[in-house]
């Protein structure tokens, strides 16, 4: 089995963090999140992926995953451009593809990954199955639609009246011939070629498909708070590792981990479920407080932080409590105000400098 990768779309909602990169390389506990997806594919058996890559810094994309070597995987890339609907870009990896294969939207994280779904699909005759989740806003997503003996009927797109609260995770398993009802489709409302209308197209036809609940969590990083719950949801699976230098151990409360190189000078409080990459450096008079991520090379010089992602070269130098943010890569947060509110939420591109 191969998989395929969707590393597209414009990414609206989060800019302007997708201003300077693409979401899915947005790093969750200091992991971006498509490579949770690259790895639950390769850890299930498939070495074989194609990354479909979008317009939004598609060069980023092979510069961080290159060839696949250090992952243990080979990577085709393929190019969709402009994001023309999940079908279309299912559409662009016929001559990839063999005889049966994975769909996975890189921006989604499943807990327990696909491993059993791929071996039950392989020895399946179904020529498609799909992974559900029970959600409390159906109508966001596409919908699945069942009769009265349970049996999956059709599926909806963003239903206005959903037909149930099932909604599709962003991961399908094919066989080919999802390739000439892909072929069938015209653009939806959205301009897009929708892939709930090719599977409703197979069900309509006689083929056989599958659906299956699954029985973890799963989370689509779509908006700041999205991508915020999934850093807590990683980080609450957390195990204290310490590679770098803490100066009094009771700096540390809790699950830790620490990369190599950096270090936590004494008299700063960490309380975990935490993370520090490498390199990175946290003074004395520093809070890091529960579900915080902090990347490779950053700076801590004061403050409190909590709830946040902190990315790669950061510095922050604050008298204030920074709560719910996301902080990108190389950005500034300096503080001079002699003034203390309470806390302070920010969503900071790359590069960015706040002096307040």
């Amino acid at each position: 089995m191969k998989g395929v990768i969707l590393h597209g779309g414009h990414g609206t909602r989060l800019r302007p963090l997708t201003h300077t990169g693409p979401k899915q390389l947005i790093p969750v506990a200091n992991k971006p999140i498509s490579q949770y997806v690259l790895e639950d594919l390769r850890d299930s058996g498939i070495r074989d992926i194609a990354i479909i890559l979008g317009d939004i810094y598609p060069e980023k994309v092979k510069e961080f995953y290159g060839e696949g070597r250090r992952f243990g995987v080979n990577i085709t890339y393929i190019y969709q451009g402009e994001p023309k609907g999940i079908a279309h870009a299912v559409g662009l990896c016929e001559d990839f593809v063999e005889e049966e294969f994975v769909v996975y939207l890189g921006d989604n994280l499943l807990k327990g990954g696909i491993a059993s779904y791929v071996d039950e699909f392989s020895k399946s005759n179904m020529d498609a199955m799909i992974l559900l989740c029970e959600v409390n806003r159906p109508e966001l997503f596409g919908v699945a639609k069942f009769n009265d003996k349970g049996e999956l009927v059709g599926l909806v797109e963003k239903p206005k009246v959903p037909p149930s609260r099932y909604a599709l995770t962003g991961i399908y398993f094919f066989r080919r011939a999802i390739f000439d009802a892909i072929r069938r489709l015209k653009p939806s409302w959205r301009g897009e070629l929708e892939i709930t209308e090719a599977i409703h197209s197979l069900l309509v036809d006689g083929h056989k498909v599958g659906h299956r609940i699954v029985s973890g969590w799963w989370k689509d990083t779509g908006t700041p708070e999205d991508i915020l719950e999934a850093n807590r949801l990683v980080l609450e699976e957390l195990q204290t590792r310490v590679d770098g230098t803490v100066e009094n151990q009771s700096s540390m409360q809790g699950r830790i981990s620490i990369g190599l190189g950096s270090i936590v000078k004494s008299g700063a409080l960490i309380r975990g479920p935490a993370i520090i990459g490498e390199n990175s450096t946290i003074e004395g008079d520093v809070y890091i407080g529960p579900y915080t991520s902090i990347g490779n090379n950053v700076i801590i010089r004061s403050g409190e932080i909590e709830n946040s992602i902190i990315m790669d070269g950061c510095l922050i130098e604050v008298k204030d409590r920074i709560i719910d943010s996301i902080i990108g890569p190389n950005a500034k947060i300096i503080s001079n105000a002699k003034s203390k509110p309470s806390g302070r939420r920010f969503i900071i591109g790359e590069s960015s400098q706040i002096i307040f």
